[in-house]
């Protein structure tokens, strides 16, 4: 896909400095820029490299005023960040843009599509599935029976939703991601074996719910696994039954979340971060990478540590564990003292 400085300034709303009509086609970083490349400059400690860039345009803050002679096209915005960020999305927006039911693939007659929907080739559409307007399946996906995927969410290859699951509108579940496997459900019998505790409820996913690559979901052994509005899991988290998470939290790498646990909203989780079971976590928390959570905690806690301890006590604690040895030292010499003076 090509696209001329004129495009581009019109999407940003944007003034021109240079040839409006030169094209782009690939993005990059401003000081790895090529011919043909779009870049943008919003951090000033990457200033120099506006004036050896081979990008073919770059887009910058209204207030840059240029040393000397730029060889790239200028696009100027109000915050070239965020207008970055928003081509970003215009660009994802454009190739993503399929539509149609690619071959071999296989979708039950009893499964409702919505309007201008792309199934990928290989993919499987169960029983009573129930697929919104705008929804993409990418290649090797598969969908439960009696599924609901509501409209403008992306489904990514080899992604699997178990039966029974929603998912909400505007939502993106990366590859690999599973939503609906069994909980970890068991009960020991007399012999010391383990009996399999059916799991029979479900998972929810809100509006505006992102879904990282490898991330597992599981499925409530009775009700559901909630997963509120605007929540974003990072790659490789593990979700257990029933638990449910609050609107707008976000969640690192590597965390695993136990059962029936209750998490807040607007709380920042760091990766590798393990939280126990059956306790409530409080909102706009925020738990430090590679923290153990065993207990309740209250709303606007930040924690770190394992077992976590409140931000300010790990910090002091950390100083006197530091100098650990100097301290029994210390107290070595001062019992050696004593006991030579008594």
């Amino acid at each position: 896909m090509k696209f001329t400085a004129q495009q581009i300034a019109g999407i940003l709303e944007g003034d021109i400095v240079g040839n409006p009509d030169v094209e782009v086609s690939k993005l990059s970083k401003i000081e790895e820029g090529t011919k043909g490349s779009l870049t943008f400059l919003a951090n000033p400690k990457y200033q120099q490299y506006i004036y050896s860039t081979k990008a073919s345009v770059a887009i910058v803050n209204k207030t840059f005023q240029p040393e000397s002679n730029i060889d790239t096209t200028l696009i100027k915005v109000d915050d070239a960040y965020k207008a970055f960020s928003k081509l970003l999305e215009y660009y994802n927006m454009v190739k993503l843009n399929k539509e149609g039911i690619e071959q071999p693939s296989f979708i039950a007659e009893s499964a409702k599509k919505g309007d201008n929907i792309y199934i990928g080739a290989f993919s499987y559409i169960g029983e009573n599935v129930t697929i919104g307007n705008n929804v993409k399946i990418f290649p090797n996906s598969y969908i439960g029976d009696n599924a609901v995927i509501g409209d403008h969410t992306i489904v990514f290859s080899g992604a699997k939703i178990y039966s029974e699951c929603i998912i909400g509108n505007n939502c993106v579940v990366n590859s690999g991601a599973i939503i609906g496997a069994d909980g970890f459900g068991y009960a020991p019998n007399e012999n010391g074996e383990y009996t399999k505790v059916p799991q029979t409820g479900n998972v929810i996913l809100e509006d505006y719910v992102d879904i990282g690559a490898g991330t597992t979901i599981d499925r409530a052994t009775l009700g559901s696994t909630v997963i509120r509005r605007g929540v974003k899991l990072d790659n490789q988290i593990q979700i257990a039954h029933n638990v449910e998470i609050g609107k707008n939290t976000v969640i690192a790498a590597q965390t695993g979340i136990a059962g029936s646990t209750k998490i807040g909203e607007n709380c920042q989780i760091g990766g590798q971060v393990g939280i126990v079971g059956h306790i409530v976590i409080g909102d706009n928390v925020k738990i430090q990478a590679q923290s153990g959570i065993g207990r309740n905690i209250k709303d606007n806690e930040v924690l770190q540590g394992s077992p976590a301890l409140t931000y300010g006590d790990y910090n002091k604690s950390y100083v006197y564990f530091k100098k650990l040895p100097q301290i029994v030292k210390n107290i070595n010499d001062l019992e050696k003292k004593v006991n030579g003076n008594s």
